[in-house]
């Protein structure tokens, strides 16, 4: 089970499978968010469909394109053979 698992996140030819599971998952999120009632709204963009989805992609898009900055530019991220 768990090699099944291992492969296929691991495998290139599970690429498109991948990408078209990840595109499935995120429409029935942005979906289901249509479907959930909101009593209490404190700010208007808490009334948008599809906010809390939008806005934690863009949140976990952005953590990592800032660490990749900060690694490469910030001179934190060393080759491998940098001690040799």
């Amino acid at each position: 089970m768990m090699g099944k698992l291992i492969n296929f996140f691991g495998d290139k030819k599970h690429t498109t499978l991948r990408w078209r599971l990840l595109i499935v998952i995120l429409v029935l999120i942005v979906i289901a968010d249509f479907l959930v009632e909101r009593p209490h709204i404190h700010n208007f963009w808490d009334a948008i469909p599809g906010w809390g989805a939008f806005f934690g992609f863009i949140g976990c898009a952005l953590i990592i394109f800032v660490s990749k900055f900060i690694g490469k530019k910030g001179g934190i991220m060393k080759k491998e053979d940098y001690y040799d």
